[in-house]
């Protein structure tokens, strides 16, 4: 991903066309299998009634962290991903 910024901007778009707000959103997230990492994305949305499922890979060397949430609208997803991208390091946000 070359411009993170873009990709915000065009997300914020489709979030807004495609949702009515607030409304639940799935967070997928690949990390290395680090308990420690998965342990730093599941504190970001603490206390937010998030569910939380975890898959490592076939291999075990990457784990998927998907989170389905309420959130009131776009921005606040953009954030939670800027969030997790500042405080996970090696995350890739799908």
């Amino acid at each position: 991903m070359s411009d993170p910024e873009e990709f915000y901007k065009k997300l914020k778009v489709q979030l807004s066309d495609t949702a009515l707000w607030p409304t639940a959103y799935l967070y997928k997230f690949i990390v290395p299998t680090d308990t420690s990492k998965i342990k730093q994305i599941e504190a970001i949305f603490d206390n937010l009634g998030a569910v939380i499922s975890t898959k490592k890979s076939k291999n075990g060397k990457y784990t998927s962290v998907s989170i389905n949430v309420r959130m009131k609208n776009p921005d606040e997803v953009i954030l939670k991903y800027k969030e997790v991208a500042l405080k996970v390091e090696g995350v890739i946000s799908l």
